[in-house]
């Protein structure tokens, strides 16, 4: 979802909105007190041809070819509406067990993260007994020593070792705010991006920042704070040099986390996974920055 512009007077935003609707690019109008009605386009594959469209709208907006277009749209989404609410009659309307946390709602991938997570908390009996998930460390073995290039196990084809430590928490504070923060950060991308976006996001920082704390520290570690982590960076990033992408984080929450870095790596807060924080961090501020070159 990205921003391409804006229009001073509501009703030339409905209509250029409906214009575009008889296109078939999804749009939706956001009030901006300053700019006037903001143009938000769904699908970013369209967003060159919306946005060359509303450069030809702002130059002629009394042309009657729009007029017309809108009286369309009309009647394309009452019949949309129709067969929606035909559809609704056969099968549950998800939305209704994704219920909204923030205007862009609780994505359905981080939902099942969560999900995923606290199942392994509990087989776990809370932390307490690895025995039940010892498959979902990154290796059995835990007398390997820092630096240790073996992971047999992963290279024998075992692969999802290098994601499944996410999943794995320690005690009840541990999950907690590990979930809470990727409530947030991966709905949000969820819903201003994709969640294909998100599950590669996840996939490639977890592996990353895995191996990084493997080779820092040993195997004996889990949970989803390098995640949170590159999440956090790559939204910073994003927010700060491409505002247009809807992503954003008020300055006092990364001041918080990068506090709370820091404070990691003292003796005050031992058994941290610093080397997952870290790659996490620095591999979504990279990723975050450098995909927003594109739209700059």
């Amino acid at each position: 979802m990205r921003l391409i512009g804006h229009l001073m007077e509501e009703k030339a935003a409905r209509t250029f909105a409906d214009y575009l609707y008889v296109q078939k690019i999804e749009s939706h109008l956001e009030f901006e007190k300053a700019e006037g009605w903001g143009i938000w386009i769904n699908d970013e594959d369209r967003l060159e041809e919306a946005a060359r469209l509303l450069t030809a709208f702002q130059a002629n907006p009394a042309d009657p070819k729009y007029q017309a277009e809108a009286k369309s749209a009309a009647e394309l989404r009452t019949a949309a509406e129709k067969q929606e609410a035909s559809y609704r009659k056969k099968v549950s309307d998800r939305r209704h067990l994704f219920r909204p946390l923030r205007d862009y709602g609780f994505g359905p991938l981080t939902f099942v993260l969560i999900v995923i997570s606290v199942v392994v908390f509990i087989l776990s009996k809370f932390g307490k007994d690895a025995r039940p998930i010892l498959g979902l460390f990154i290796t059995e073995f835990a007398t390997i020593t820092p630096f240790s290039p073996s992971l047999s196990e992963i290279r024998h084809g075992q692969l999802w070792r290098l994601i499944t430590p996410i999943f794995i928490h320690f005690d009840p504070l541990h999950i907690f705010f590990n979930m809470w923060w990727l409530r947030d950060l991966g709905s949000m991308i969820e819903g201003r991006q994709s969640s294909w976006r998100l599950a590669m996001l996840v996939l490639v920082i977890a592996a990353c920042s895995n191996l990084g704390q493997y080779y820092l520290a040993g195997p004996v570690f889990g949970g989803m704070s390098g995640v949170v982590y590159g999440l956090l960076g790559y939204i910073w990033m994003r927010g700060k040099f491409d505002p247009g992408s809807g992503l954003y984080l008020h300055p006092s929450t990364v001041t918080m986390m990068i506090i709370w870095f820091f404070a990691c790596l003292t003796p005050l807060i031992p058994h941290v996974a610093n080397g997952a924080h870290a790659v996490g961090l620095v591999m979504g501020i990279a990723w975050g920055y450098l995909s927003s070159l594109h739209y700059r």
